[in-house]
């Protein structure tokens, strides 16, 4: 009995954590040039993935593929598996707005609508219909300027334009206008390349703070801050995924020479 006991709570804490969203075999056309070849790649509920790799390696192109942001490009033709939740995303059935809710994005230059603050973050609860009252509304833009490190610096300005905030404080409202729809996933494409070292830092503390609630992938091309903010790491080279592993374990100790020669500042 005790035997039986024993192997089952084994075999529970061995079963290894399904992954939020999975990339099988993707291969990326812009035309007839390849910008992606055959990546395969796992990204986790509980981890930070930042994508690194030297500039036109291929690391925003697959980050856009997750949330079929390259469907907006006309001679952009994507190959292979990418599923969320085990769904594939390009399945008939997969409602392509429906996704970009649940898997949101924040650009690499902060886009703030030219609205107010408070717009800013409705505008996505009303769109997709998650409120049915202003009170409602009230507590979804609240949480999300909260949750986002924001709240007390705006609290008081909530009708003022969101383009009159700083560089930061407006990365940090795109922050909050992903969250505000409930997503799963959060895409950031070189969040922080706009900001100066301040606003980087909250930005830093802030997926800090986000890690476990949402699944987040980052394209960074600051290693230090890779290493600062991530659990995983993957490494892109002319289109190529070279290698995916444990943060630490990438920086310390990769297993192949392209990664080593990118960390230690041979190109790049």
């Amino acid at each position: 009995m005790n035997d039986t006991t024993t192997a089952t709570a084994a075999d529970t804490s061995a079963a290894p954590a399904l992954p939020k969203m999975r990339a099988e075999n993707v291969n990326v056309f812009y035309g007839d040039k390849q910008a992606i070849k055959d990546v395969s790649i796992e990204i986790f509920d509980d981890k930070v993935t930042a994508f690194i790799g030297p500039s036109g390696c291929g690391k925003s192109t697959f980050l856009r593929t997750l949330n079929r942001m390259n469907d907006t490009i006309p001679s952009a033709r994507v190959e292979g598996l990418i599923e969320l939740d085990g769904e594939d995303i390009h399945a008939p059935a997969m409602d392509v707005v429906q996704l970009r809710a649940r898997v949101g994005m924040v650009f690499q230059k902060p886009n703030p609508f030219p609205k107010s603050i408070y717009e800013n973050i409705a505008y996505g609860p009303r769109i997709h219909g998650l409120t049915s009252s202003k009170s409602d509304m009230d507590a979804i833009v609240e949480s999300s300027l909260r949750r986002a490190g924001l709240w007390d610096e705006v609290k008081d300005r909530l009708d003022e334009s969101g383009t009159a905030l700083s560089g930061g404080q407006q990365q940090r409202l795109c922050i909050a206008r992903a969250i505000a729809v409930d997503p799963e996933v959060i895409l950031m494409d070189e969040p922080c390349s706009a900001l100066d070292p301040i606003a980087t830092a909250k930005i830093e503390e802030l997926i800090h703070e986000l890690r476990g609630r949402y699944a987040i992938a980052i394209v960074t091309h600051n290693m230090q801050q890779a290493a600062r903010v991530s659990q995983r790491t993957a490494f892109f080279h002319l289109g190529n995924l070279v290698e995916y592993g444990e943060t630490g374990q990438i920086f310390t100790n990769p297993t192949q020479q392209r990664t080593q020669d990118y960390i230690t500042g041979r190109y790049g």
